[in-house]
């Protein structure tokens, strides 16, 4: 089938979609997620072809840990599609109104997208979320994973079909956009006129050829050079808690510590602390020749830090590390470096705690906090779409109102323009 085609039957779902109560569309959510749990063995079996074939590639271990699926991680797709089931339903909220001095009563109304595109990499759990957050919020959604998780995709969508139709939408409401070369990609990017927006999710080649190659407008997902930077005045132990958390906990996700800096003043002490314990905890420091002395110091092998590794997500137990001068110069590195994804401050002090959101230009400015808090879950939202670092529509973890447009709806009394 063609994507023009796709589009077309996408098109025709997201009409039913739009005006679907909240109870039919919860339902079938419900009904997706207990038919993913009762299929998790196909889903596996699925899945397993898909790692196979990305350990005979060569694939980096961090990616085939996103592609894996076991019956933990399907139960938590389904789990998240029962979230979002419980979540308020954002079509129809009255974003704001009034009645104009000439009696006119004016509204603005959440309305659905209509047809969103979803282009992403490895992660198969971004099948079933991307499908239920659209669904529920009105939108119809063609999805285009990569090849190396076709057969898992392929397995999930035909379940979330069945589960749809079986509770009375459109089973063209979730589509797996196939086909095996980037021309197929290409379509989706070109099918101005039948998807209304698309989203990419990956690295940051898939996000650039996206949105430099869409004549649909997209939705930026970008990626995640996050810092955590340790003030002169911050809790230091705090601060290695919160930078192991950061970078240990899932490595290879967008909202993991990929830069430590650490302000001068303190940089002996908790580098002292901080070095063995990434040691132990498998990572390789990237560090300045003041965090290579201090590895020294410590017994722990610090690696010469390059340019390009100051700029790099590394999406794996690698971290950069640089010691600076001041919350002023740790801000510049940051504006450098950053990809305006989430960046962490430890401190003390409020001053330096305020100058840091004022003046760090980020979706997402954490105070004492772990980068790993950046997401929709983490924030309350339900399973999330991406996490947006482009600045209109949408910035930082995407749930379901960011999914939504408005229309303005205005009601008169036989009012005419004078």
């Amino acid at each position: 089938m063609s994507v023009r085609e796709q589009g077309q039957r996408a098109r025709k779902a997201a009409t039913v979609l739009a005006t679907a109560s909240r109870a039919t569309k919860d339902a079938a959510l419900r009904a997706m997620a207990d038919a993913l749990v009762a299929r998790t063995p196909e889903i596996v079996e699925a899945n397993a072809d898909d790692v196979a074939r990305a350990r005979e590639a060569g694939t980096p271990d961090h990616i085939i840990d996103r592609l894996r699926l076991d019956a933990t991680r399907v139960a938590a797709m389904a789990d998240g599609l029962r979230e979002v089931a419980g979540l308020p339903d954002p079509v129809g909220e009255v974003v704001r109104g009034t009645v104009l001095p000439n009696g006119l009563e004016l509204r603005q109304l959440r309305v659905p997208l209509g047809v969103i595109g979803i282009i992403y990499e490895a992660r198969p759990n971004v099948t079933a979320d991307a499908a239920g957050l659209c669904l529920k919020a009105g939108n119809a959604v063609l999805l285009r994973g990569s090849s190396s998780a076709r057969s898992s995709n392929t397995a999930i969508v035909a379940t979330l079909r069945d589960a749809a139709e079986a509770s009375g939408l459109p089973a063209d409401s979730v589509q797996l956009v196939g086909g095996e070369s980037h021309e197929d990609v290409k379509q989706l990017m070109r099918a101005r006129g039948l998807v209304d927006v698309l989203i990419p999710r990956g690295g940051a080649g898939l996000i650039r050829s996206v949105v430099e190659e869409s004549t649909v407008p997209v939705i930026e997902t970008g990626v995640g050079n996050c810092h955590v930077y340790v003030d002169a005045a911050a809790d230091l132990g705090m601060a290695l808690e919160i930078l192991l958390n950061a970078k240990v906990q899932r490595p290879s996700v967008c909202n993991a510590a990929e830069s430590l800096l650490v302000h001068k003043d303190v940089a002996d002490e908790f580098l002292a602390a901080a070095l063995p314990a990434l040691r132990d905890a498998g990572v390789t420091v990237h560090g300045t020749a003041e965090v290579r002395a201090a590895g020294d110091r410590s017994g722990v092998e610090v690696v010469p830090v390059t340019e390009e590794d100051f700029g790099t997500e590394y999406l794996s137990l690698d971290i950069s590390a640089a010691v600076v001068d001041s919350l002023d110069a740790a801000v510049a590195h940051i504006r450098e470096y950053g990809s305006g994804h989430s960046e962490a401050i430890v401190t003390g002090s409020q001053p330096a705690a305020r100058r840091f959101v004022a003046e760090v230009d980020a979706a997402a400015v954490l105070v004492n906090a772990s980068t790993r808090f950046t997401d929709g879950g983490q924030f309350g939202f339900g399973a999330e779409i991406g996490i947006s670092t482009q600045k209109l529509h949408a910035r930082g973890p995407m749930g379901l109102p960011e999914l939504t447009s408005t229309k303005y709806v205005v009601v008169g009394d036989g009012h005419v323009r004078p």
